[in-house]
């Protein structure tokens, strides 16, 4: 499905693949604001996904992995943040009538969670990475997916 036709936070989803590869290939200050910019797209708050957040999760696993990316630690903790997201199903506890929307944000919040699930056989190598910030990162990714 091409970008433009999902939604993040700002609207049209179509900026992703543009802030994927400045995280991919930007030097630290670029891919940090990248990022930075990604987060308040996908996990604004930290908490509240979007439709496009299940969809961008297997491009963070991947850009974790490798080690020319200066901000992985911090990618890690956007994989956190995202398989920790509650909100709308927590809201739609309180109100019903949430999950009647033709656009079902407690379903993207599910999928974004299982995207994050599906590629856990990630974890075992960034656990052993030399760095201690990935290493911690990972250990809370890894005790909030209950590996």
């Amino acid at each position: 499905m091409p970008w433009s036709d999902i939604q993040d936070s700002t609207g049209s989803a179509a900026a992703i693949p543009r802030l994927l590869r400045k995280v991919a290939r930007g030097d630290a200050e670029t891919a940090r604001a990248a990022l930075g910019d990604l987060r308040r797209r996908i996990c604004q708050y930290g908490f509240v996904v979007e439709q496009a957040t299940a969809a961008t999760v297997p491009f963070l696993w991947e850009l974790a992995q490798r080690p020319q990316v200066s901000c992985r630690a911090q990618i890690i903790q956007l994989l956190k943040n995202i398989a920790d997201a509650r909100q709308w199903e927590t809201t739609a506890t309180a109100y019903p009538k949430l999950l009647n929307h033709r656009e079902n944000p407690v379903a993207w919040e599910r999928a974004a969670r299982q995207a994050v699930r599906a590629r856990r056989d990630g974890l075992e190598r960034l656990l052993a990475d030399d760095d201690t910030e990935i290493m911690r990162a990972t250990s809370e990714l890894a005790r909030t997916l209950g590996d």
